[in-house]
């Protein structure tokens, strides 16, 4: 990358270029138009949308004009061979591909980011065995204050009245090792309507790819996410408080013992209140798991619940990679200036989110072939 400033950096047009062309082998032009087709005359076409749309997420953000320019003045050959275009005469102000993104299809952009996403999986390693590993984990993010999205995503409320920002609460699920990242799942913070990140595990555990392991903390140890995990063929490892630990240790069976470690069996039920709160459990809702207690070195103890019938020490050691999550989810919301999606409407702010979970795949895709060449591992490599 070229550095600007401090804080600031643009792609070199060789960077451009091998981006754009990385994601159109994944998926070619053509098929996007087949899906959202353009006059002949249209220079700012379905594809080059959604690449510009990528291109000001990587540039931490630039607004309609600023990316128009950019493009016009130093990757004007991806661009399609327009008269316009070859002429110089098209305009450099943004209203042509304003008006493109508010015509851009929710449904292509969601297709597009999904399939870059499975891509990059596919191309990755496995992790344990033949099973994919996803690190599960949430956060919030501020949007513009407008009318339309503090109806949809209510701002927070304090002792002086409603505050002004919507929030949004997002939960993301990064591929272990590839650092992939899914589209995510997105919904109120507050409010009559509002989500929560046990909702949203239900919601997720669709569409992550079958007969995967998912890690996620103790915010997610509870029993109507296991279920809903377990229920759609997936594994899990959780971190569980210590609270809901002892109570679940209470009903299972010893297995093993050691000087820092316990194994129990359980068949884990529902409580009256996993049951209040989820009136839609079947009667006979169960989970089959194992419980690992581990005294750390650093004299904590770590709680945790599994359906893997792995040994408390890998149990400990397997949950240590869920902590990747944190840079993960630091380097899409923060790296990438995603605190700054200021679009207007709900629509357009999942199409920017969308693509913007794009750019940061294309980033890890990029950061893992350096590694390979730096004989690292991707993550000792800044995202930044």
């Amino acid at each position: 990358m070229v550095e600007i400033a401090e804080n600031e950096c643009v792609l070199s047009a060789s960077e451009l270029t091998a981006a754009i062309e990385m994601l159109r082998a994944i998926i070619p032009d053509e098929e996007l138009e087949l899906l959202a087709p353009t006059g002949p005359a249209t220079v700012y076409t379905t594809s080059i949308t959604i690449w510009m749309l990528i291109l000001q997420r990587l540039e931490k953000g630039k607004t309609n004009n600023e990316v128009v320019k950019d493009v016009l003045s130093n990757s004007r050959q991806l661009l399609p061979d327009n008269r316009r275009v070859r002429e110089m005469t098209l305009s450099k102000k943004s209203g042509a591909y304003s008006e493109a993104r508010q015509r851009l299809l929710l449904e292509v952009a969601e297709l597009f980011a999904n399939g870059v996403c499975e891509s990059f999986v596919q191309q990755t390693p496995s992790w344990f065995g033949k099973l994919r590993a996803f690190n599960m984990d949430g956060t919030t993010m501020t949007l513009s204050p407008t009318s339309e999205l503090r109806k949809v995503f209510p701002p927070a409320v304090n002792q002086h009245g409603e505050t002004v920002w919507p929030v949004m609460l997002m939960l993301v699920a990064h591929e272990l090792q590839s650092g992939a990242a899914l589209p995510p799942e997105v919904g109120a913070m507050y409010g009559d309507g509002n989500t929560s990140e046990a909702k949203q595990a239900r919601s997720l555990a669709k569409r992550i790819p079958p007969k995967s392991v998912i890690f996620a903390d103790s915010g997610f140890g509870i029993f109507s996410v296991a279920y809903a995990m377990t229920g759609e063929g997936h594994q899990i490892l959780f971190r569980l408080t210590k609270s809901r630990f002892k109570s679940m240790r209470r009903v299972a069976q010893l297995l093993e013992e050691t000087d820092s470690t316990k194994t129990y069996s359980l068949t884990w039920i529902p409580s009256k209140k996993d049951r209040s709160t989820n009136p839609d459990l079947p009667a006979d809702a169960s989970v089959d798991v194992f419980l690992h207690e581990v005294e750390l070195d650093n004299g904590e103890t770590l709680y945790l619940v599994t359906t893997l019938g792995i040994s408390s020490e890998h149990a400990a050691e397997f949950y240590q990679r869920r902590y990747d999550v944190e840079h993960d989810i630091r380097d899409l919301q923060v790296s990438l200036s995603l605190e700054n999606l200021r679009c207007r409407s709900v629509d357009m702010m999942k199409k920017e989110l969308l693509e913007s979970v794009v750019a940061y795949n294309l980033v890890i895709q990029f950061r893992r072939q350096a590694a390979e060449v730096a004989k690292l591992a991707p993550r000792r490599l800044s995202f930044k």
